[in-house]
Order: C-alpha cells, then sequence, then structure tokens
C-alpha cells in the first residue's frame, strides 16, 4: 500500500482515483497531478515504480495543500470569521446556514434534529 501525504492510497484501484482518498485532492486535480507527471491515467497504483510514487508524493507536497494543513487552514478561517462577529460568523456561531439558504422549513442538517413542543397536538 503506497503511502502519499499521510493517507494508505489503495493499491488495487487507478491511479487517478486513489488520488482522491487523499482530502483535498479531487478528481480535477488527481487528472492534472498524473498528466503534469507523465502517468497513464488507466494505470493502477500496485503498477507504479517507487520513483514515481516518490515523484507525486513530492508534487503533492510543493503545489497543493491536504489533509491535516487544510482542515486546520478551514477552522482557522471559520473561527476567524466567528471572532470577527460578522454575519458569516455569526451564523457559524448558532449552527445555522451560512450561506443565505431558507431556514423555516429546512435546513434539518445544519440544525440538528427538530426539537418537540410540549402540548402543540390538534
Amino acid at each position: 500500500m503506497a503511502r502519499i501525504a499521510g493517507v494508505n492510497i489503495p493499491t488495487n484501484k487507478r491511479v487517478i482515483i486513489a488520488l482522491t482518498y487523499i482530502h483535498g485532492i479531487g478528481r480535477k486535480t488527481a487528472v492534472d497531478i498524473a498528466n503534469q507527471l507523465g502517468i497513464d491515467q488507466s494505470r493502477r497504483v500496485q503498477d507504479l515504480s517507487d520513483a514515481e510514487v516518490l515523484q507525486i508524493r513530492e508534487a503533492i507536497d510543493a503545489s497543493y495543500t491536504v489533509e491535516g494543513d487544510l482542515r486546520r487552514e478551514t477552522a482557522m478561517n471559520i473561527k476567524r470569521l466567528m471572532d470577527l462577529a460578522c454575519y458569516r460568523g455569526l451564523r457559524h456561531r448558532k449552527g445555522l446556514p451560512v450561506r443565505g439558504q431558507r431556514t423555516h422549513t429546512n435546513a434539518r442538517t445544519r440544525k440538528g434534529k427538530a426539537k418537540p413542543i410540549a402540548g402543540k397536538k390538534k
């Protein structure tokens, strides 16, 4: 099993699909990395040489923010918004949708399970 950016990459999958197991790398980025290094997209991870795996690892380290650093950066951005007490920060603080979605009838994922109101029977 190849280990790239602290993630065990599945060896039986194609390179493009396997790279998406790394947080912060999607299909497009995986294709870009493979094209940049001249690796055939249809090849499996188990068919890659150690040198090619090392090339992939170096390309990701040099050009992309992935895994723990990306998670930390995202969390710090949200924390910064909350500390500023701007509208988006307040929405994060209250656990409500941040990007203008309606909350009267929807937003159950963000708000959590509905709280029952006592004496609300007809």
